[in-house]
């Protein structure tokens, strides 16, 4: 490996050292507290009973969103146990730092009841550790397949909402979500050159930890399960594809024991289902609705789906961009599903989250066609292409500030009105807001004014 890109990387890792203050270490809503739910009950109660964490949180004054306290604390599943539309793919990657925060905990002399500062940042440091590797991941994918993936790395780390949910909100799913399928995209990278039984093996073991992280997540499958159809026929196709089952099947097994102590069944509980419209009606909305459309909030991904695009040009990587593109579309099919597929009250679209390492290796491929243009004109649209990069790079940043610090409505969500504070407010006031981030963050919890 050349040795720029070694160095890349030790200064993304140094980048992402120093940037560990700025990491906010607090669980304020509904999501997180389920997923943090999981994990504490199974670490100090040893079941999946959630009704004691509820009550922790609804009496804290953390969990106390509209509906709260009727949703978690007086409706039942089948089996009388409270609801839980999380997951426990978090709780899994969470444990190794809840551990360290346990130990940090009675070293200290914090509450050993897991829900004290030591086990909440924990939790927190974890997952901007998972969404930090996502991205080393997606710069190791991009090389491998002869794209240099440090630059692009960075401005999805930054430039997309991965920031926020690895810095302002972490104890989300979504940085551990961007890891998962960071993960699994290497592993198919790698497996996809001979297709061996234990390559497949180790392919449906990330598989069922992409499913047990979002449930979404599974629908990346599509990509590598078309690619391997596809590929020449050899003698271990059917043993490689029943080996792939056999790994995803038996890593998947927490997750269907959970499911079944919870529900009383395999899946979700049963009121998930009516959140589903399989037609896709907002299919267009959740890509460039002016309120809530992905490519609105993310400009940056639609540079990096155009390089995906532009990657199918090439014979020899044809195959795998295609592949990513329908991992893409996907994606967008399922978010245009959700009849919650606003997210109101989220950051951006944070459901495409998971697209992370897809986007640095579109946003690299972007990049490295830019470079291998040699006509005149290619350097004017080489530098407008990186322009608008850079815009979009820093559009995501100051959205980012803006929603934390509550200059923007957050029940009304429409980027496009907040073109003034982020281009004129935000740099203006851009040293003061750094200053209270880093040594007075409280002052951002206070009730914040409607725009």
């Amino acid at each position: 490996m050349p040795k720029r890109f070694e160095r890349g990387r030790l200064v993304l890792v140094c980048l992402f050292l120093l940037s560990l203050p700025a990491i906010t270490p607090r669980l304020y809503s509904s999501d997180e507290v389920q997923y943090f739910a999981y994990l504490r009950s199974l670490w100090f109660d040893h079941d999946l009973s959630f009704e004691n964490e509820y009550q922790h949180f609804y009496d804290a004054g953390i969990a106390r969103s509209d509906g709260f306290h009727e949703t978690f604390l007086e409706r039942t599943t089948e089996t009388g146990r409270r609801i839980n539309f999380g997951t426990l793919g978090c709780a899994i990657l969470w444990a190794p730092f809840y551990a360290a925060g346990d130990v940090v905990a009675r070293a200290t002399g914090a509450p050993l009841d897991g829900y004290s500062k030591p086990y909440v940042s924990a939790v927190a440091y974890g997952s901007a550790f998972y969404g930090f590797a996502a991205v080393l991941l997606g710069i190791a994918c991009a090389e491998r397949l002869r794209f240099a993936g440090v630059i692009a790395g960075v401005m999805v780390w930054v430039g997309t909402p991965l920031l926020f949910y690895m810095y302002v909100a972490p104890p989300f799913s979504h940085a551990c979500s961007a890891f998962a399928v960071a993960l699994f995209v290497t592993v198919w990278l790698r497996v996809r050159e001979r297709w061996t039984p234990p390559g497949l093996f180790a392919l449906g073991v990330t598989a069922a930890l992409m499913a047990m992280v979002r449930e979404q997540d599974a629908f990346f499958v599509v990509g590598p399960a078309v690619d391997f159809l596809i590929a020449p026929v050899r003698r271990t196709t059917i043993p490689a594809a029943l080996a792939g089952i056999a790994g995803g099947v038996l890593a998947y097994a927490p997750q269907a024991l959970a499911y079944l102590r919870l529900n009383g069944h395999l899946g979700p509980h049963a009121s998930v289902e009516h959140k589903m419209s399989w037609s896709a009606p907002h299919l267009i909305q959740v890509l460039v609705s002016p309120e809530h459309g992905y490519f609105l909030w993310t400009p940056l991904a639609a540079i990096a789906i155009a390089g995906l695009v532009v990657m199918a040009s090439h014979a020899d990587r044809r195959r795998i961009a295609l592949c990513m593109l329908l991992m893409v579309a996907f994606q967008v099919y399922i978010g245009g599903s959700v009849e919650s597929w606003t997210v109101a009250g989220g950051f951006g679209q944070r459901r495409f989250v998971a697209l992370s390492v897809l986007l640095i290796i579109g946003l690299a491929a972007a990049f490295s066609a830019l470079t291998a243009r040699a006509a005149p004109s290619a350097a004017t649209v080489r530098r407008a292409v990186i322009a608008v990069a850079v815009v979009a790079v820093y559009w995501n940043i100051a959205l980012s500030a803006e929603f934390a610090i509550g200059l923007m409505d957050r029940q009304r969500l429409q980027p496009a009105r907040n073109a003034y504070d982020a281009f004129v407010t935000i740099p203006r006031e851009a040293p003061s807001l750094a200053y209270r981030y880093l040594f007075d963050r409280q002052s951002f919890y206070a009730p914040h004014r409607s725009r």
